[in-house]
């Protein structure tokens, strides 16, 4: 998944395996200490794995903190309603669980499949929070947008 390029446009440059390997490495850690982080998402009938969705703390060196939801889905998974259904499960452990008053997510300005799932959540994004990556260079994953949605919104699925 990491090394296809159509599932990173938006991320960076494709992964090899070591590299791969070392970023599942750092996300088992980042679980192990806080208790939560990537999960795995899988095809319920097949026990497929399609990609992981999951929590984490925003990177130091943005202009906001707090946690921030995420997904990446292998190409063959996009479009099936997937990272709609995991992000749903993510935000009610986030509210539910670990009762975190807000939840963000980021992706680039041109990242418009993550962003239409973020708006079927229920995040909302004022184009003010809107910002420039600053670990990205120069070019399109340098712009970035801002969701947010606050614990106690109606959580939901709105159609596509």
């Amino acid at each position: 998944m990491n090394a296809d390029p159509e599932v990173r446009e938006h991320l960076g440059d494709v992964l090899n395996r070591e590299q791969s390997d070392a970023s599942v490495a750092l996300f088992q850690a980042d679980f192990d200490r806080r208790g939560y982080g990537w999960w795995a998402v899988e095809v319920q009938a097949t026990g497929e794995f399609i990609g992981f969705a999951g929590l984490d703390e925003v990177d130091d060196g943005m202009p906001f903190t707090g946690v921030e939801i995420g997904w990446r889905l292998a190409r063959s998974a996009w479009g099936r309603g997937y990272a709609t259904e995991a992000a749903l499960t993510v935000l009610a452990y986030g509210f539910d669980t670990l009762e975190l008053p807000e939840v963000l997510a980021v992706t680039t300005a041109t990242n418009l499949r993550s962003q239409a799932v973020m708006r079927r959540i229920g995040m909302t994004r004022d184009p003010a929070d809107d910002f420039d990556d600053p670990a990205a260079p120069e070019g399109p994953l340098r712009p970035n947008v801002l969701y947010r949605i606050a614990r106690g919104t109606r959580v939901r699925h709105s159609p596509r």
